[in-house]
């Protein structure tokens, strides 16, 4: 026999002991024992799956064949009843046919009659134990009510209205027992839920790795974290994370302590500035800071560009900082001073007769040169329109 006990900041975190060899042998440990909280939830993850629709309907069937079965048993209990007391009557018969003066053949033919009248009341003790075993009878509504109670007892269980003793009258109206047997070297435990009625339902249980507990945080999110750590401190981090909307196993919002907490417990190495420009690649990938220091340009700038197309940047997951390539290219469409003949995007615009738009898009596809000057009053995009050939554009007269 386990029993639970309780620990956890609020005394909710069940865990299911066997102490007898401490308490009954003064054993050093207990015989066995396992966390509470996820065989809770397997057990009732079974009994909701034994009362899905499909389940029921089948119970349903099989109470329907177990009185057809009973009805052939209890026959075979009367027939044992009527052929007792039909030895008893005749064992009667014969004692009430003997002479009195024949005593030796009288006592013979009364024990006779004594075990008869034994043998015909077990028979009948019999009959009406079997008779008491009479499975239920369904009506038609309640087999209907039946078929779809599945979903209703699993939303009545998690019911807010629905108090601990309901759910306690509730499993113990379904569950006989729960037998556990822990094999800790294979980390596993095997489980026997044995229904009300004598069924009974086997599992192998995967114990909680050491160290391990029902409030770790999500694989999905330790997984993030391992590849931010390639690129980012604690802080950024720490700052990612709940622009995705994670957290901690305990629900908590990440900081940067508790990224680093989550880095060490899951062996994830501390970040080291190192450059992350992918193996092969020529470009140089940066960070906006640094881009803004090679380029010499404004974060909004940047920002901008990257929205517009003129730059292209990389982002290792959504909400994290973007890393800019820099390549020859781009940095030979930056410079300090404005080429000569080249003008800004509106003069240019109106040069061509074509929109904004177009003009960018033309940059963009390299239809068109253009460099931003990074210095100076004149800052900003410069446009070589002389570089246009004659019918390259459509350009009203």
């Amino acid at each position: 026999m386990m029993q639970v006990s309780y620990s956890g900041s609020k005394g909710d975190c069940p865990r299911y002991v066997c102490g007898r060899n401490k308490m009954l042998y003064g054993g050093e440990r207990g015989c066995q024992s396992l966390g509470g909280r996820k065989l809770e939830g397997r057990v009732l993850d079974e009994m909701f799956s034994v009362l899905e629709p499909a389940s029921l309907t089948a119970t349903a069937k099989a109470l329907a064949e177990a009185d057809v079965a009973h009805a052939d048993r209890t026959a075979v209990f009367e027939l044992a009843v009527e052929r007792a007391r039909f030895e008893a009557e005749r064992a009667r018969r014969q004692f009430d046919a003997v002479e009195p003066e024949n005593r030796l053949v009288a006592r013979t033919l009364e024990r006779a009659l004594e075990q008869a009248l034994v043998t015909e009341r077990r028979a009948e003790a019999d009959l009406a134990a079997q008779r008491l075993r009479q499975p239920t009878r369904l009506t038609d509504e309640e087999v209907e009510w039946l078929k779809r109670a599945g979903a209703d007892v699993r939303a009545i269980f998690h019911a807010p209205t629905t108090t601990w003793r309901e759910r306690k009258q509730l499993l113990r109206a379904i569950v006989c027992e729960v037998v556990v047997t822990v094999r800790s070297a294979d980390r596993q435990a095997d489980v026997a839920i044995i229904w009300q009625g004598g069924a009974k339902t086997s599992f192998v249980f995967e114990l909680n790795k050491a160290g391990g507990h029902f409030r770790s945080t999500d694989e999905d999110t330790v997984d993030l974290v391992r590849r931010l750590a390639k690129r980012y401190d604690d802080q950024t981090i720490a700052a990612i994370l709940p622009k995705q909307g994670r957290r901690t196993g305990t629900g908590l919002a990440f900081t940067q302590p508790r990224v680093a907490s989550l880095r060490v417990s899951r062996g994830i190495p501390v970040y080291r500035p190192v450059d992350v420009t992918p193996e092969g690649d020529d470009a140089l990938v940066v960070s906006f800071g640094r881009a803004e220091q090679l380029l010499g340009i404004s974060r909004v700038t940047l920002y901008r560009w990257l929205a517009d197309g003129f730059i292209s940047g990389e982002q290792l997951t959504p909400g994290g900082p973007w890393h800019i390539r820099i390549t020859d290219e781009l940095r030979q469409r930056i410079a300090p001073d404005v080429p000569e003949g080249w003008v800004g995007l509106d003069q240019a615009a109106k040069v061509l007769k074509i929109a904004r738009q177009t003009v960018l898009q033309k940059v963009e596809r390299g239809e068109l040169h253009a460099v931003h000057v990074s210095r100076g009053k004149r800052k900003g995009l410069r446009i070589n329109v002389r570089s246009a050939e004659p019918g390259l554009f459509d350009t009203t007269e």
